[in-house]
């Protein structure tokens, strides 16, 4: 993808659908210095856009990622869009001021419905392998392992794809999450977002990049930090697979591929079973 004109274009030369929003800063020109990452909290992409699309909300974002990879545009980058609210950043208040935003088609945090079952604010029912359970950063501490829902491969593709034009487009300084700019306000993108690695993809910071461990035996891979959650269906690993650690010892666990840089199965496994790359 590109940037021409402040609108997003394929890899094809055509550009995104574009449907403006009336919600954005008249008379003030954007010259954005961060990408700040959003869920939607919306039932699909296409209410989040309607939503987007009706001035009663005063609320827009310059882009909306569906599940299956659709982008659509709604604020050209050059305008002052309106998706950070209440935010502060290094300092400095008003994220929509200087942030291009981006929203993933996301329901956001989940309520359990029971064993493997987690349910959305408006009614559907996801199953354990669709769900990432995690403490969001903000939770205070103690608290209960929440759902999250899972980004799809082609979201997150697509998004990314947009996150490097824009950040070649304009020079950005760094791509940041809705709950760092309003913590305790918001929690989106939320844990299930892989923050740490499209950070490094995009800015190329070995500091970002998660450390790297490797499996001290073959294991089985659970859906949940605990000892009698049930393995995910087909999910192992064997010795000496190579793994990020994303949280605290026995957490969340990304096992890597035999090529090292992909993500193969996740899931959660016991620190004892982890030991620090050569």
């Amino acid at each position: 993808m590109q940037v021409h004109d402040h609108q997003l274009v394929g890899d094809d030369g055509v550009p995104v659908p574009f449907r403006e929003s009336p919600n954005w800063t008249h008379g003030t020109f954007l010259a954005p210095e961060y990408l700040l990452v959003h869920y939607t909290a919306a039932p699909s992409a296409e209410d989040a856009v309607a939503r987007f699309l009706d001035p009663r909300a005063r609320a827009s974002a310059h882009l909306v990622v569906g599940r299956d990879g659709t982008v659509t545009q709604l604020v050209r980058f050059d305008r002052v869009a309106w998706h950070a609210g209440p935010s502060r950043w290094e300092g400095r208040p008003g994220l929509n001021a200087f942030a291009i935003g981006i929203e993933l088609d996301n329901p956001g945090r989940l309520v359990r419905l029971g064993p493997g079952r987690w349910g959305t604010w408006y009614g559907d029912v996801l199953p354990d392998d669709d769900v990432v359970q995690a403490v969001h950063r903000d939770d205070p501490v103690g608290s209960l392992l929440s759902g999250w829902p899972r980004y799809p491969a082609a979201q997150l593709a697509a998004a990314l794809a947009a996150a490097e034009a824009v950040v070649q487009a304009y020079g950005l300084r760094d791509v940041l999450g809705h709950d760092e700019v309003a913590p305790g306000r918001r929690s989106d993108p939320g844990p299930a977002f892989p923050m740490a690695s499209v950070r490094a993809r995009l800015f190329g910071r070995a500091d970002d990049a998660l450390p790297v461990w490797v499996t001290s035996e073959a294991l089985a891979i659970r859906a949940a930090p605990a000892r009698r959650a049930a393995p995910r269906q087909a999910a192992r690993c064997r010795r000496g697979r190579r793994a990020r650690r994303h949280a605290a010892p026995g957490e969340l666990v990304e096992v890597l591929d035999a090529g090292g840089d992909q993500p193969d199965r996740e899931g959660w496994v016991h620190s004892r079973f982890l030991r620090p790359a050569a």
